[in-house]
Parts: C-alpha cells; structure tokens; sequence
C-alpha cells in the first residue's frame, strides 16, 4: 500500500492527464478501425440476415460502443495510477488482451461474412466467447487494483454478454 501512495505522488498531473488521454483515444481508436469492417456490411449481408427479435436498431451501436469505449479507457487509467499495487500489471496485460480479442471480432465477423459465409459467424462466436471470458477475468483484476475500474467495466462486460447473445443468433439462424 505505502508503494502504491509514493508511486500516486510521483505521477505529475501533465504525466496523469496525457496517460489518461492515450488511454482513451487506444479503445476509441479500435472502435473507429472496426467500423470500416461493420459499416460497409451494415447495408450489405447484415442487413438482410435473420436476427435475433432483441436486436437493437443499428443506430444503438456507435454511440453505446463510443460510451464503453471512453469509459473502458478510463478504467484503464484508475489502474494505471495505482500500477505500483500488487496485480495491476497483470490487470494491465489482460486489459490489452481483451482490446485485442475486441479489435478482431468486427472483422472477423462483419468483413469475413464476404469471404467465409457463416463460418465467419462461428468464428466470431469463438471470438467473443474468449472475450467474454478474459473480460470477466479483467474486470476482477481490475477491481482488486481499483474498485472504482472494476465498476467501469461492468456495463462493458454486460453489453458484451448481450452482444455475444446476438452474435449467436445470427450465426445459427445463418
């Protein structure tokens, strides 16, 4: 704990706030990068596949993902100002891991479609599913570093889970 306070009152508030802006812009970034897979298929194969009767309209998504992007980031930051507490550099490494799994699944699911037919389908249903499960690892990670970054992940992690409902549907119904 006392590291973890001396390593807080070594952070200078420029260091802080170019940290947390980097931090942001990283997931926002990965959002901005997936939506030339999603949009151009928006209109194409999605828009004439079978969904699941829960599916949102697609102006849902840009703004839901925007708001779990910023806030995905800022989770991020909590725990990089306490990076000197036992965990949170783990907590770090599975954050990127999950930013990883996130950044594919968009093409792999939207822009393989073209390519593979529904084997894309499965194979973001694969995608997702790990996800899911290095999210939920990441936000109890997360949370032992910094309560308040585990929180922020919550809504992430249950939009997912609803997301994976969905990405589910189409693949078995395709």
């Amino acid at each position: 704990m006392e590291t973890d306070t001396r390593q807080n009152a070594r952070t200078s508030p420029w260091l802080a706030a170019l940290v947390l802006a980097i931090l942001v812009a990283i997931p926002l970034l990965i959002g901005f990068l997936g939506s030339y897979a999603t949009a151009g298929n928006v209109s194409g194969w999605y828009a004439d596949a079978e969904k699941a009767p829960w599916t949102p309209p697609n102006a849902v998504f840009g703004p839901v993902w925007s708001f779990l992007y910023v806030v995905m980031g800022v989770a991020a930051w909590l725990v990089w100002l306490r990076r000197g507490r036992p965990g949170a550099r783990a907590a770090l490494v599975l954050y990127v891991v999950q930013l990883v799994l996130n950044s594919v699944w968009s093409p792999l699911f939207f822009g393989g479609y073209p390519l593979l037919g529904t084997a894309a389908l499965w194979v973001g249903v694969v995608v997702i599913l790990a996800l899911v499960a290095v999210l939920a690892v990441t936000l109890v990670r997360f949370w032992r570093v910094n309560r308040l970054a585990g929180i922020l992940l919550v809504p992430y992690l249950a939009w997912v889970c609803y997301a994976t409902t969905l990405n589910l549907y189409i693949a078995a119904a395709n």
